[in-house]
């Protein structure tokens, strides 16, 4: 079932997105092959504490995060990755693994990998482990006005 957040706001905001049904899946991978998805496409969220507050890296499926680079990108040693139990509270609508990369949401920023901007379109996973949401990459760069940046391998 899509988040409950997600879709209301997609609505209201008249945006036009695809939903896609497909076997459960946990991993970007799954996801992807499950989906009939290029990886590139696929974008995964990556749940990372900067400063101790939460942000979203957003990034292609098939890529990882380089937590040295996002040091470097936001000026500061201190950036990890979140543990899911840090950060399960704040998506009540979502299964864990699944959130969708709308930090706007869930007031975090969002940092996106230029990849994803180049494709014209994005996938991601929308709350759950049996659908995800395709959409122009326009309409998803006006509605989350992500930060662009380079932090992925």
């Amino acid at each position: 079932m899509l988040a409950r957040k997600l879709k209301d706001y997609l609505d209201r905001k008249q945006v036009k997105y695809v939903t896609i049904t497909h076997s459960r899946a946990y991993t970007a991978g799954e996801v992807a092959q499950a989906a009939h998805i290029p990886g590139r496409m696929l974008a995964k969220t990556v749940i990372v504490l900067i400063d101790g507050e939460m942000a979203m890296a957003v990034l292609p499926s098939n890529h990882r995060v380089l937590i040295g680079d996002l040091r470097e990108m936001v000026q500061s040693d201190d950036v990890r990755l979140a543990y899911e139990n840090e950060f399960e509270v704040l998506f009540p609508d979502c299964e864990p693994g699944a959130v969708p990369p709308f930090g706007n949401l869930y007031n975090m920023p969002v940092y996106v990998a230029p990849d994803m901007a180049r494709e014209g379109e994005i996938a991601f996973n929308a709350g759950s482990h049996t659908e995800i949401i395709k959409m122009t990459w326009h309409d998803f760069e006006e509605l989350v006005k992500p930060r662009i940046a380079s932090f992925t391998t």
